[in-house]
């Protein structure tokens, strides 16, 4: 059985983003930290961190956030992007605020761009974020895709062939598969995760894509409830759907 990792009080709350060392000792001195029902006032009280924490501690009568590892799902929307750095809207800006300075600190797992919309995944485990973007793995990505001219009938044998080059580059991509819906949309899954490949493939079949909407990575599919901007966290066994029957 793992020993379950101990920290102190103080700097755990401060390592979920609850404030600075001094923010987090005013929030313990003023009787603000309940664990397993009792008013936790020591700010060097040694706390197990463990899964179950949510269920165990409050902060101000809330449940405290759950503790590393994190994994969240969330329905990007368009104009936001998967970036720390980037100009524009940032995706960070929709999780709760103190989630953005939480330590370890949270990354998308791979990225969307700008013009486009669906699952994105965003942890603070190293470890899950490189083996779902392990180009070894080959985690399957299906997309949506609104086309502007009607589809020729020949894309799907060309995706599916491991023989298309995208311009600029000099491996020709894995197979992918078409599924079309009709003339202007159809799903295209691919197992890699080139710059802008959807739009790039389509764009070699002398097409160009309208809109594109992730709907799932593996075997997670985004959630129908899921408005765009929101978000969830995910259980470990919800997260390991990514990998399928691995």
């Amino acid at each position: 059985m793992t020993k379950a990792l101990m920290a102190r009080l103080d700097r755990l709350l401060a390592n979920l983003g609850y404030g600075s060392r001094k923010d987090v000792q005013a929030l313990i001195s003023g009787g603000k930290v309940v664990l397993d029902g009792n008013i936790l006032k020591d700010v060097g009280t040694k706390v197990a961190v463990t899964a179950d924490l949510p269920q165990r501690m409050m902060i101000r009568d809330r449940p405290v956030d759950p503790p590393a590892p994190l994994v969240l799902i969330m329905h990007k929307p368009l104009g936001v992007v998967c970036s720390h750095k980037e100009d524009g809207e940032r995706i960070y800006g929709l999780l709760p605020k103190r989630w953005q300075i939480r330590d370890p600190g949270l990354s998308t797992v791979g990225r969307l761009d700008k013009d486009t919309s669906g699952l994105i995944l965003i942890t603070d485990d190293g470890d899950y974020l490189h083996r779902v973007i392990s180009p070894r793995r080959h985690v399957p990505k299906t997309y949506l895709a609104t086309l502007d001219r009607p589809l020729k009938g020949s894309e799907g044998s060309l995706f599916s062939s491991g023989e298309l080059m995208l311009e600029g580059e000099e491996k020709p991509l894995l197979p992918a598969e078409l599924a079309v819906i009709d003339p202007h949309h159809a799903r295209l899954t691919i197992t890699e995760g080139r710059y802008h490949q959807v739009r790039r493939m389509f764009a070699a079949a002398g097409n160009h894509v309208v809109e594109l909407h992730r709907e799932s990575v593996g075997g997670l599919v985004l959630p129908e409830d899921l408005e765009p901007g929101q978000h969830r966290i995910l259980s470990a066994a919800e997260a390991e759907k990514v990998f399928g029957d691995e």
